[in-house]
């Protein structure tokens, strides 16, 4: 049968099964990146041999190159600057350190237990320290959990990358020895570190700006303002790598262009964007599950399941309960926060990028990877669900700190003095005597709501994490008195 076939038909099984299964699946213990990457693991060499895949396939760069830059590009666009204000630096900076220990301890682990070179094991750790947003992406979603939680599990996956791609680069570089001399390092680090992100900066930002002003003058159909969002993400990657900068850190860096410059690229570029990213990924594991279908009999097993057992309940854990230990969070959130950290397939695309470069033990070391990400899939993806509904349970017993606070940010702010307080006296002589009386806001916690059973009349229900998304409308100015717990 022609290749072309056999893809058009491992796609077509990915759309329906998808779709039909997505019901079972977000009520069972599995998750899509598990089903997709056995599924191939099954289709692939070693197994059935449906299709061969190996890691130096054009077709598993392509798809992997669009995945990866499409999902930097939305994780840059999905972060709120604006929320998160002056204090965006206080929860990057904690978990920035974190990511560079998570790095160090894996390398450690891959180096001792496994036997690979410190250069390799780095490398390794590295890739291992990326959490993934397509396993995190049910739980980043549910409303269940207190909306501060929710975004500093995005903060994370969004941002941690930004430290472990540069460092994979750099010790890509250092493997290949294709950087030489004094100047030669000085010249690989500005391409690396201004080249790719300033064009991608000027090509995110310049091109929302222009579809916005088309748009006003012209009226863009919505499907062409969608088209243009992936073209923005291609044009910036291309440029970027075009020009000899890295096009992966480009690609994050048009995403924050159109943040940071106040631009705004169409809700139906973001809802497509999602889906594109969604089918492209779905369709890289089955692809990497076929590249490690024949190799995986290269990789000590039992070793590499320690090394995995260690990463996902020693390290992580270990390190973000350090990290996060002044944040203002329940014992429930630390728990939760330092255990939901998996690895998938940024792991996996960053371990391809080692193997174009050409790296001895390149080879083995995306089969050692590709065992992690296995092991990491099953693990989270059976206990998302469990874990939610666990703290969800917590949260209607008792009102847990961060269920107070709106945003990631907001968990390391301990300077309480700013909030101007009433009391009930002071509240009833200004609905008593002001013309229009105050607003008053019910931010109880839901457990407090639901056990108190009584409300101030006309007063107006808002969950106190969801506070920075309430829209006053036009009564912005009244006075707002908002009463908790």
């Amino acid at each position: 049968m022609p290749e072309f076939l056999t893809v058009f038909g491992v796609i077509a099984v990915i759309l329906t099964v998808t779709a039909l299964a997505s019901g079972l699946v977000q009520r069972s213990l599995l998750s899509f990146p598990l089903l997709f990457l056995t599924a191939g693991i099954i289709l692939g060499k070693g197994v059935l041999g449906v299709f061969e895949v190996g890691a130096e396939n054009e077709n598993l760069e392509i798809v992997a190159t669009l995945t990866l830059s499409l999902v930097l590009f939305l994780d840059a666009v999905r972060l709120d600057t604006g929320e998160l204000g002056r204090r965006w630096l206080v929860p990057v900076l904690v978990l920035g350190p974190g990511t560079v220990l998570i790095i160090a301890l894996g390398a450690t682990s891959l180096a001792l237990i496994l036997g690979f070179g410190w250069l390799l094991a780095f490398i390794g750790g590295s890739m291992l320290a990326s959490t993934d947003p397509v396993v995190l992406r049910e739980i980043v979603r549910d409303e269940r959990i207190p909306r501060s939680i929710r975004q500093i599990l995005t903060v994370e996956a969004g941002t941690n990358d930004l430290v472990v791609l540069p460092v994979i680069l750099v010790l890509i570089a250092v493997a290949g020895s294709d950087v030489g001399g004094f100047a030669s390092w000085v010249e690989f680090a500005a391409k690396l570190a201004l080249v790719g992100p300033l064009i991608g900066f000027a090509i995110g930002g310049v091109g929302s700006w222009l579809i916005a002003r088309v748009d006003a003058h012209m009226a863009v159909r919505r499907e062409y303002q969608a088209l243009y969002g992936i073209g923005i993400v291609l044009a910036a990657y291309t440029a970027a790598t075009a020009a000899g900068g890295d096009g992966f850190l480009a690609a994050f860096a048009a995403g924050l262009g159109v943040v940071l410059l106040n631009q705004t690229l169409c809700d139906c570029f973001i809802e497509y964007g999602e889906i594109t990213s969604e089918m492209a990924m779905l369709l890289a594991f089955v692809l990497f599950g076929s590249v490690l279908s024949g190799i995986l009999d290269e990789v000590d097993v039992l070793p590499t399941l320690l090394v995995a057992a260690i990463l996902i309940f020693l390290v992580r854990p270990g390190v973000l309960g350090i990290v996060l230990a002044r944040a203002k969070m329940s014992l429930e959130a630390h728990a939760f926060v330092s255990w939901f950290g998996p690895r998938g397939l940024n792991s996996l695309l960053l371990a391809l990028l080692v193997v174009q470069a050409g790296i001895d033990g390149a080879e083995l070391l995306l089969a050692t990877v590709g065992l992690v990400v296995l092991a990491s899939t099953v693990v989270h993806g059976a206990t998302a669900t469990t874990a939610s509904g666990w703290y969800e349970r917590r949260a209607e017993r008792v009102t847990l700190a961060e269920e107070r606070e709106g945003t990631a940010a907001g968990l390391f702010e301990h300077d309480e003095t700013a909030i101007h307080r009433i009391t009930p006296e002071e509240l009833r002589g200004l609905l008593d005597g002001e013309e229009p009386p105050p607003l008053i806001l019910d931010v109880r916690s839901p457990s407090s709501y639901e056990r108190d059973g009584a409300q101030i009349p006309g007063s107006v229900r808002v969950p106190p994490d969801r506070v920075s998304e309430w829209d006053p409308g036009d009564m912005r100015i009244r006075l707002i008195v908002a009463y908790c717990t």
